[in-house]
């Protein structure tokens, strides 16, 4: 058995999951087998994983591991809430309105400045295939611990 980190393409959502082995993991999500627990999308792909490493004396670092981990996440979420807050501060929200108001912006329709807003994976790509300068951030719940 082999546990994978993976992360839906549609929308974003990061999970693990247990497969018999990872051909067959690749044989499942060809099928469109496997899905977004989140959304229900198929798009599921392999993240990003750290490996685990057995070494000596790995019973006494576990803790120390773990904390690290921890610590790691905290500093990763506290950064992301630090870019909510540069983004908020400093941009305009357009709420859904977000494509549309980035081809104005692009084509010079209206004034330039920074925005922010929705947009799914195809609004995203369709803007970005018409040469606008998008990015999709992770936007972290202020509310979460």
């Amino acid at each position: 058995m082999i546990k994978y980190q993976l992360q839906c393409q549609e929308c974003t959502h990061a999970f693990e999951a247990w497969f018999r082995s990872s051909d067959s993991f690749d044989a499942l999500a060809a099928a469109g087998e496997v899905a977004c627990a989140a959304c229900g999308g198929a798009k599921v792909e392999k993240a990003i994983m750290a490996p685990r490493l057995a070494h000596s004396g790995s019973e006494k670092s576990a803790p120390a591991d773990a904390h690290k981990t921890v610590m790691v996440a905290r500093k990763a979420r506290e950064a992301m809430l630090e870019l909510r807050r540069k983004v908020e501060s400093n941009c305009d929200y357009v709420g859904e309105k977000f494509p549309e108001e980035a081809r104005r912006i692009h084509y010079g329709e209206t004034e330039e400045r920074g925005i922010y807003g929705e947009a799914d994976k195809e609004e995203h790509d369709a803007l970005r295939d018409e040469g606008i300068e998008v990015q999709r951030i992770p936007w972290v719940d202020r509310t979460e611990h």
